[in-house]
């Protein structure tokens, strides 16, 4: 009897394991297949807006990334991710723009010496100004050339995850070209992970 009840029990246990792990891992068995579909070194295809399969995912609205720290389908999507935005020459990169929808961005500091790049994972807008400004030539990898002036807000108070983990607050500011503009293009990669685009946001 006891045999039988151990037996039963290790096949209950085969049976939810796959429903159990399936609520602790970051990315969707589709979206961990793209991230391992390439090195490190090897881009990904940015989606763009004028594919209709493609623009159905850049207005979805993503999810939160789940116990993500020490995850090695995480770690490759950043350094992916990273490898993307370099081959573009880009600001700012979203996960959604290469299909992977879940909110995470990376993001150029501006506002740093020599312009690093962050990994900002479940963002949040805490805090802005009542006031906005009309950032110039706000343009978006995945809109293909077009560019418009957007409107933004000058600072934003923002909580995020870094890449290790690690909770991560603080105000951001900056809205010119000529200087720093660091909240411009964290409110920019900030829109994608809920669906929008600079070309919802155009000044009049």
């Amino acid at each position: 009897m006891m045999k039988s009840i151990k037996t039963c029990l290790v096949i209950a246990g085969i049976v939810l394991l796959p429903a159990s792990c399936g609520t602790i891992r970051p990315f969707s068995e589709a979206e961990g297949a793209l991230i391992v579909s390439g090195g490190a070194e090897v881009p990904f295809r940015v989606l763009q807006i004028t594919d209709r399969q493609d623009s159905v995912l850049l207005r979805t609205p993503c999810g939160k990334v789940r116990n993500f720290a020490g995850d090695p389908a995480f770690r490759l999507l950043i350094e992916r991710l990273k490898t993307t935005l370099e081959a573009e020459n880009g600001a700012g990169i979203a996960a959604p723009q290469v299909g992977i929808s879940k909110s995470v961005f990376l993001f150029m500091r501006t506002d740093l010496p020599g312009l690093p790049v962050h990994v900002a994972v479940n963002p949040r807008i805490v805090n802005h100004p009542d006031t906005t400004v009309c950032f110039e030539r706000d343009g978006c990898l995945s809109i293909p050339d077009r560019s418009g002036n957007s409107v933004r807000y000058p600072w934003i108070d923002v909580e995020y995850w870094n890449e290790k983990g690690e909770k991560v607050r603080e105000r951001l500011d900056g809205y010119s070209r000529r200087n720093s503009f660091t909240a411009i293009i964290f409110q920019h990669e900030y829109d994608h992970t809920k669906g929008v685009l600079f070309t919802d946001k155009l000044c009049e």
